[in-house]
């Protein structure tokens, strides 16, 4: 089994399910008292999302390829990073080490494609769904990208960073998404993406009944741990 380098803390709230992810499809794969080989370098969040917020990108990417530079000193033999707003700064992480890097966009669309959904609603940050870093690769690969409109991005931003990032899960704000969901089905999506690690604490499948919801924190680890496996 290969050890996988996390990059974490965007938020912790988020890298925990990775790390249970990954440890529960090291036991349910190869039984036993099998568990994932994983490396994790956590970030301090808030100082992240400040430089998030003042625009300050480069040296957010600097920080995540030091951490990347790390885990490779480590014995990480591929770079995961746990969050998908920072892959605005993808190509410094990559660039940082000869690490195989496993981007969460591009395990999103192989999933995406292998149901024919050709059309999805996305549920991110306001960075996700406003730019063009992420909905690029779906694009590539075939498939079309609607968000909400700007009053509902802002609402979906704000759970997330003050509420989903502290750990707070409030019934009135699954009921929010529900609604902004339904408009993204009702302008003709096929499938819904939660976009931000985070939103799979709010929102599962069950809460979407209507049609297939895709988390991007399970896809992501389901794609490191095939990596893990792989002769």
């Amino acid at each position: 089994m290969k050890t996988i380098g996390l990059i974490g803390g965007m938020s912790w709230e988020s890298t925990i399910t990775y790390y249970q992810l990954l440890n529960e499809m090291a036991k349910n794969r190869l039984g036993g008292l099998h568990s994932a080989k994983l490396i994790l370098y956590s970030v301090e969040f808030a100082e992240m999302e400040a430089l998030q917020a003042s625009g300050h990108w480069q040296e957010a990417g600097e920080v995540l390829a030091q951490a990347a530079r790390s885990l490779e000193r480590a014995g990480a033999e591929c770079i995961v990073l746990c969050t998908n707003t920072m892959h605005k700064v993808a190509p410094q992480i990559t660039a940082a080490t000869h690490l195989p890097f496993l981007h969460i966009a591009e395990a999103l669309a192989e999933e995406l494609n292998r149901f024919s959904v050709k059309k999805v609603g996305l549920l991110g940050t306001r960075y996700t769904m406003g730019e063009r870093f992420y909905t690029d690769i779906l694009n590539t690969a075939g498939i079309e990208v609607l968000v909400p409109d700007e009053e509902d991005m802002q609402v979906v931003n704000n759970i997330i960073f003050n509420e989903l990032c502290c750990g707070q899960v409030r019934e009135e704000s699954r009921k929010a998404y529900q609604a902004i969901i339904e408009k993204l089905v009702a302008q003709g999506a096929e499938g819904i993406v939660l976009g931000c690690t985070e939103i799979g604490l709010l929102i599962s499948q069950r809460d979407v009944p209507a049609l297939p919801v895709f988390d991007t924190t399970q896809l992501h680890a389901k794609k490191a741990f095939d990596f893990a496996l792989e002769n």
